[in-house]
């Protein structure tokens, strides 16, 4: 997943209207849009796929005709059957309220089954971590293999292609921060011209050998791979590079709309990518010198150094892509409770999903670096590329089938025969890629495992913490009858007092009675839920229950793909009859200072570890957009 939602720029969130009208203005901006956002990364494939399946496929031999057609029928079957079949014509079907993407997929298929399970989240969630695994390689291996061609241009770059690459990555990470709006309205244009050139060089040196389109018949790839099993299966570990990217189809389907998604992969992104192939593969079997770096080779000289330039370009968008792409699945996972809190800053006053989380931003940055400096080449990182994405699809796969069966009511048969080639072909390209994992396949595994058990952790921990302070608490209702009988003080104004759980006496106000022995005027009692819809409607908002005269409950409603806003959702209360005024409004919220107790549901560095996680949090009243002027923290002590 990828996982998924990416957002960028102007592309964040088109108007609903113009998404539903689909006029001709605007269809064919968010095409052009989907142009620049969804296909960076599999657009720039080109650079260094069918190079390095063909390696591969051919080891120390010599470079043979059955080789070649074997890797191009792979490579063209794989594109038409995961990308075209699987992503285009079949899962584009399956969106949560307009959005796609694992998690939405996973809050889809909850909702299918009318309930959270495990094995559904953690599927979710396997498939969200991969993602991040797929966020640090793409810039890596993207930016590497185009600076590369400045090893074509003159040898005398070769020294310059390490820092080169560094540079340019520092420089992108460096400007997420002040965000991408000025810049994504080139995107499109760029990768269409991108494209177009992909499709000229292959026209270019297509005819150089016409025995290359015999690979149309698959038959070429399945009797390579039946005839060299081995060799065969590492090949498709390799051949699966041509096709990392193609879950960004689904993820940004909330942005663009599947007719613009569709209409951009069949009318130009599609044929450019298969064009370029042929001629690559044409131009090696008539030049087999040029299997060095056959994407540059087929390159006329006087236009190298623009190619390079316009190939880092191309890069640069395809690892944006992917970085915007870890805040919004970040965002998300905050929202249903998988992660803390993390601090998270809109760069644009226009769009929501313009958003920047500095610890990703840095964590992505120092992970990409350190794979730099790990492989130094994109063929050395081509071996820790597609191990994430492969499962990615899988998990996405099985999620769909248990859409198609319950959601779509098809009979369990019918979604399990249309699903199941889908699953073996994604699990063939998964064992395919493990046989690269002492090879660098590990890294995306590793890294994904280490976010898994981020999430294990803070799930086991906040239901271990949830069950302790549940014990300790006084029910709501028997509080509030408590003080109509025999209220305290009363003081003008309006308490808002944050709590988890809408059932239980928020801890903040035992603390204010206790030491304060004063009631406001008007007592809140807030709880904000995560609804499993990407977005919720102004109607569904805010749920306003009356317990007395003095007390009233409110649960605000966010959806995943939303950054919560507390006083701009309470404002909404306003026309349910609520006289809300920020100004005379005090929010209590509790701080908890956490401590490992001496026997607990967890093992002892696990207790550390969640601890840890929940000191790392991002401060209530900043993630909740409260202003500081406003508040009252009373803190606690608990031991977990």
């Amino acid at each position: 997943m990828n996982e998924a939602t990416r957002v960028i720029a102007a592309a964040d969130r088109p108007d609903r209207s113009a998404r539903a009208g689909h006029h001709d203005s605007s269809f064919w901006a968010l095409t052009l849009g989907s142009v620049g956002v969804v296909y960076g990364d599999i657009g720039t494939s080109p650079l260094y796929a069918f190079r390095e399946s063909l390696r591969a496929a051919i080891g120390d031999g010599p470079i043979t005709q059955g080789a070649v057609l074997g890797v191009l029928s792979l490579i063209l079957w794989a594109l038409t059957l995961v990308v075209t079949v699987k992503y285009v014509l079949l899962l584009l079907r399956a969106d949560n309220h307009g959005e796609g993407g694992t998690l939405s997929l996973t809050a889809l298929a909850s909702r299918a089954l009318g309930r959270r399970t495990m094995p559904i989240v953690m599927l979710g969630v396997i498939g969200a971590a991969m993602f991040y695994g797929d966020s640090v390689i793409t810039p890596a291996i993207s930016v590497l293999s185009a600076v590369e061609g400045l090893k074509i241009v003159t040898p005398a770059f070769e020294h310059a292609v390490l820092p080169l690459t560094v540079t340019i990555l520092v420089m992108l990470f460096a400007v997420q921060s002040r965000g991408t709006a000025r810049v994504a309205a080139f995107f499109g244009p760029v990768m269409v011209v991108w494209f177009v050139a992909l499709a000229g060089l292959g026209l270019l040196h297509i005819a150089d050998d016409p025995h290359i389109f015999l690979a149309v018949n698959p038959l070429h790839g399945i009797s390579f791979v039946i005839d060299h099993p081995m060799i065969g299966l590492a090949t498709l570990g390799l051949v699966f590079l041509a096709v990392t990217g193609g879950e960004a189809l689904y993820a940004d389907l909330g942005h663009f709309g599947p007719k613009p998604i569709r209409t951009a992969w069949l009318g130009l992104v599609f044929p450019a990518l298969v064009i370029n192939y042929f001629g690559q593969g044409a131009m090696v079997l008539a030049h087999p010198d040029t299997l060095e770096n056959p994407f540059y080779r087929m390159v006329p000289e006087p236009f190298l150094l623009p190619m390079v330039i316009l190939a880092t370009a191309a890069t640069v968008i395809a690892s944006q892509a992917v970085i915007t792409g870890a805040y919004s699945i970040t965002r998300q996972a905050i929202q249903l409770g998988l992660i803390p809190r993390l601090a998270i800053r809109h760069t644009s006053e226009i769009h929501s999903g313009q958003i920047y989380i500095p610890r990703v931003n840095t964590a992505l940055l120092v992970g990409v670096l350190l794979l730099v400096a790990m492989f130094k080449t994109s063929s050395n990182l081509a071996s820790a590329y597609g191990i994430a994405v492969t499962t990615t699809m899988v998990v996405d796969a099985l999620l769909a089938f248990v859409v198609i069966w319950k959601l779509w009511g098809w009979k369990p048969w019918t979604a399990a025969a249309v699903i199941t080639p889908f699953v073996i072909i994604d699990s063939t390209f998964f064992v395919a890629n493990l046989l690269k994992l002492l090879e660098g396949a590990w890294v995306p595994l590793v890294f994904a495992g280490v976010i898994v058990l981020l999430v294990v952790t803070w799930q086991r921990g906040s239901r271990l913490l949830a069950a302790k302070t549940r014990h300790l608490e006084i029910p709501l209702e028997t509080l509030v009858q408590t003080l109509t009988k025999k209220p305290p003080h009363i003081v003008p104004g309006t308490a808002v007092f944050l709590t988890g759980d809408p059932d239980s006496a928020p801890t903040a106000l035992l603390h204010n009675l206790k030491h304060n022995k004063v009631l406001h005027q008007h007592n809140v009692v807030l709880t904000i839920e995560s609804a499993d819809t990407p977005r919720v409607t102004e109607e569904d908002r805010v749920r306003i229950t009356q317990l007395s005269p003095l007390f009233s409950k409110v649960v605000l409603r966010f959806g995943f793909m939303e950054t919560p806003n507390v006083p701009k959702a309470l404002a909404i209360a306003r026309k349910q009859g609520w006289h809300f005024d920020i100004m005379s409004t005090s929010f209590f919220l509790s701080r908890r200072l956490l401590k490992p107790a001496a026997q607990s549901g967890m093992p002892r560095w696990q207790d550390n570890l969640f601890i840890r996680l929940a000191k790392s949090a991002s401060d209530a009243t900043d993630f909740f957009q409260i202003p500081t002027g406003r508040v009252v923290e009373v803190g606690t002590q608990v031991t977990v």
